[in-house]
Order: C-alpha cells, then structure tokens, then sequence
C-alpha cells in the first residue's frame, strides 16, 4: 500500500495541478463519447492505451468483459452502466474490449482450473453462448489459438448481449449509439477492431 498512497501524494501535489482545469470543468458534469466496457484485469489500463483524459470514457468493468444479455428479473451491474449510458449520458459509442491472456476465458475453455472458485463459475455462465460460438466456428483450435480467438468471440458475441438491452435497442433505432469489438494484447501495445461479419480484424495500432 506505500506505493500507492506515495502515488496518491504525488497526483495531488504534482499531476492534479497540471491538470486543475480539467477537474474544474469536470464539476459540471460528464459527458463522455464512448461507454468502455473491459476487464477487470490489473494489466488492462483503458485511459493508458487509448490515451484518453478522465471525463472521456464511461469505463465498465469486471471479469472477462461479460455483458449478460438483458434479463428485466435480474437487474445486473452492467445492465445499469449501460442503460446510463445510452440513456442519460448519450454516448455515442460502445466498445467491449478484452484483452490477451485473459483469465477468465481460460477458466471458460479449462473449467477444472476455477472449479474451486464457485462465484467465479457461476458468472461465467453467462458466456456459456462464447462456448458455443466457438465450438461451432472452431472446432480444430488448441492451445493458445484456441484462447485467442475465444477472446475475439467472446467479445462479438458480448455485443450481441448488448443489443438485447432496451436502451440499446431505441437508440440503435435512432442511429445514436455504434457498437465496436477491440481487443488489446498488452504485451505488444496491439489494439484490434473486430469485424462483426466473421472476416478477421483490422489493427488500430498501425500507421
């Protein structure tokens, strides 16, 4: 904990100061562009790698991306996110992103390895349909190919969950709100934007 309340010292004395005006005009209230939606993971930092300033992302989060598909019984986390920020916040964007070497979708393909984890096994129910997907469009996949493109899957057919949403839906109707697929890979600073018709992907990071 000394590292990190050294770094709070430093942002108050140092980092907020530069950005003063910023926080000013924040007080006002957001008004963010795109609703992030990513993991929960400590190696995933979404302001870093799209370089963005605070007030520019409605940044949601938790293990494995998961964006359960809209059930009005259950009111989820993430359902609440989103219908704010389609809603009140009018975001224009929504981005899920997941990212390399993701755990949970390695508890997803390996579920001996979490089977100990039992809050971890029932949230991953709701990736039952990457499952899925995957088994249907890759059936000679192994290893770290395998992992790969069940990260890539899982983020498409988290936007598919996404668009069940009601909020969605009506500002999709409207032509206010885009969906995009990412994923990062952070060990090479990679950012790719997944083709929802199945036809690869396109790097960001180029150019």
């Amino acid at each position: 904990m000394k590292k990190i309340i050294e770094g709070v010292k430093r942002f108050r004395h140092e980092e907020f100061d530069r950005k003063r005006e910023l926080f000013e005009k924040l007080k006002g209230g957001q008004r963010p562009e795109v609703a992030f939606i990513t993991c929960s993971d400590s190696r995933v930092n979404p302001n870093l790698f799209t370089q963005t300033e605070p007030g520019e992302l409605f940044i949601i989060r938790n293990v494995g991306n998961i964006v359960p598909a809209y059930d009005p019984s259950a009111c989820t986390s993430e359902a609440a996110a989103i219908e704010y920020a389609v809603s009140v916040l009018k975001v224009r964007h929504i981005v899920v992103c997941g990212h390399s070497h993701c755990g949970a979708m390695q508890g997803l393909l390996n579920p001996e390895g979490v089977a100990d984890l039992p809050s971890v096994v029932k949230w991953l129910t709701h990736a039952t349909a990457t499952s899925h997907r995957v088994k249907a469009l890759h059936p000679g996949l192994s290893g770290d190919a395998l992992l790969e493109k069940t990260i890539e899957e899982h983020a498409l057919q988290q936007l598919k969950n996404i668009e069940t949403h009601p909020s969605v839906v009506s500002a999709m109707a409207r032509g206010t709100v885009e969906l995009h697929g990412w994923t990062y890979t952070f060990e090479t600073g990679e950012v790719r934007a997944l083709d929802r018709s199945g036809g690869g992907s396109v790097l960001l990071t180029d150019g």
